[in-house]
């Protein structure tokens, strides 16, 4: 804007203008700043009535949805399970998601009306979350809310102890085990962060065996050649009152071919069978009266070359201490093997003469690949099954070893 000289103003003999223009001019300047502040021309009242409208039109785009998330943010030693829990009201959540610092985001799900979200699982301890929540009103209106916590960080811990091994290759009946070191009070928080899957799939369900101890299997033998996944995630998993799991782990295995071998103890004999096929028949020698071999299927759990047997470490005295016996396979946790036995003279296929165990004849070091005892060792893993039967003991215990195959299904899963 140009200014130019107010008609009428006066300047003096100094160059000064007289008061009559400097009252013109201040009139001037006042004048340009009304109009420069009202935005173009003097408008009055309308003025305030566009402001008016402006902030309705903001109120109108505001969601009106309020979404809430618990824990607090920023807060520390949060529980990893049932503390956090992300809500809506006056709308529906649309989003929500969880991750830890890595970046790995928490499955969860949003309730049927909206209302709510919750986690699949627990959580894991010593970790900083972070959430993102959307809700949407009844007008499709978005609000978003974020949040972040640390969960606490346990002074008591447990892991669990597996077998079979990582990337083993097993016989057709080894569950997958664990052994807990500790006590577990809360099983079904234990078993829903454990998630097997398996190729072909099968079914398979988990059984206690006291506080301790939690076995897997599908209802019948393993089916040759399955892969079976193992995840657990037992890392914030409170098995008993302040004592958390502390292990994040991904375990395995496949299924080698089928095997399994029938011991009659009335006949002293044993049938091994490949895919139900009798491939050879073998001349044993199980329990003698009064120390009669278990009944029942048992999973082989251990191979050695040699092992020393001694009678005091089974409640058997003195009666025996043989530091050389050859081509031993574990049975049973109380000393049922199926070994070699190169003392037993003419009792096999013909009597029984053992401390329980069944035997195959053998030579003393193990060293002849073609007798019985060498040939089966040599064709057999870990995982295979034993089954023995028209013995004169009762039937194993399950938990005996990993012989849980002598419990029906029904029993298994109740």
């Amino acid at each position: 804007m140009n200014l130019r000289p107010i008609s009428g103003a006066s300047v003096d003999a100094r160059g000064r203008r007289g008061s009559k223009g400097l009252l013109a001019l201040a009139s001037g300047v006042l004048l340009l700043t009304v109009t420069a502040c009202g935005g173009g021309g003097a408008q009055g009242p309308a003025s305030n009535g566009g402001k008016g409208k402006e902030s309705e039109t903001a109120r109108s785009e505001q969601s009106e949805a309020v979404v809430t998330i618990a824990p607090e943010n920023g807060a520390r030693s949060v529980d990893t399970s049932g503390a956090l829990k992300v809500g809506a009201s006056k709308g529906k959540l649309t989003q929500v998601v969880v991750k830890d610092a890595k970046g790995t985001a928490i499955a969860g799900r949003i309730s049927a009306d909206g209302s709510a979200w919750t986690p699949d699982i627990h959580l894991a301890a010593s970790t900083k979350y972070t959430v993102h929540a959307v809700a949407k009103d009844s007008e499709g209106r978005e609000a978003a809310e974020d949040s972040s916590f640390t969960t606490l960080t346990p002074q008591n811990t447990f892991i669990g102890h597996f077998t079979p091994e990582d990337g083993s290759t097993v016989g057709v009946g080894m569950p997958f085990s664990l052994r807990f070191t500790r006590g577990i009070t809360d099983p079904k928080a234990v078993e829903k962060a454990i998630e097997i899957k398996t190729e072909p799939a099968v079914e398979v369900a988990g059984h206690w065996f006291g506080n301790d101890r939690l076995d897997f299997r599908p209802e019948h033998y393993w089916k040759a050649g399955t892969k079976v996944t193992v995840k657990l995630a037992l890392d914030g998993v409170e098995g008993r009152s302040g004592v958390y799991g502390k292990q994040t782990k991904t375990v395995s295995f496949t299924i080698g071919r089928n095997q399994v071998s029938v011991v009659d103890a009335k006949k002293h004999t044993m049938k091994v069978m490949r895919e139900g096929k009798v491939v050879r028949t073998i001349p044993i020698t199980a329990g003698a009266p009064g120390t009669a071999t278990w009944n029942g299927q048992m999973v082989i759990t251990e191979k050695l070359t040699v092992t020393r047997m001694n009678g005091e470490t089974v409640g058997f005295g003195g009666e025996y201490d043989i530091k050389d016996v050859p081509h031993a396979m574990r049975l049973t946790n109380s000393g049922t093997f199926i070994h070699g036995n190169y003392w037993g003279g003419g009792a096999f296929g013909n009597y029984n003469a053992s401390h329980g165990c069944v035997g195959l004849r053998d030579v003393r070091g193990g060293y002849d690949s073609g007798v019985p005892a060498a040939w089966f060792f040599n064709r057999s893993m870990i995982g295979d099954v034993v089954v023995v039967k028209n013995s004169q003991d009762r039937t194993v215990a399950p938990d005996n070893g990993l012989n849980g195959w002598n419990m029906s299904w029904e029993d298994w899963k109740a």
